[in-house]
């Protein structure tokens, strides 16, 4: 048992990982799609949209680094 628990690590940065881009892929699909069949877009919605594409990025990439490489080097 480590530090933090019994974490599998693996298992977090894969699913982090893919949470972060299946954020980033709703949002740029609905940024790019969603005028096409929904119309114009409101600005609530066109904000929503890009606010999921850079929360996907950022959950990506702390996903990898937090649970890919800081933690399992501090156990």
């Amino acid at each position: 048992m480590g530090r933090y628990g019994d974490l599998n690590h693996e298992r977090l940065t894969k699913y982090g990982f893919a949470l972060g881009v299946a954020l980033f892929v709703l949002g740029a699909a609905g940024s790019a799609f969603g005028p096409a069949v929904a119309g114009p877009l409101p600005g609530w919605e066109r904000t929503l949209l890009f606010d999921s594409e850079v929360a996907g990025i950022l959950v990506a990439f702390v996903s990898v680094f937090g649970f890919g490489i800081v933690l399992p080097l501090t156990e």
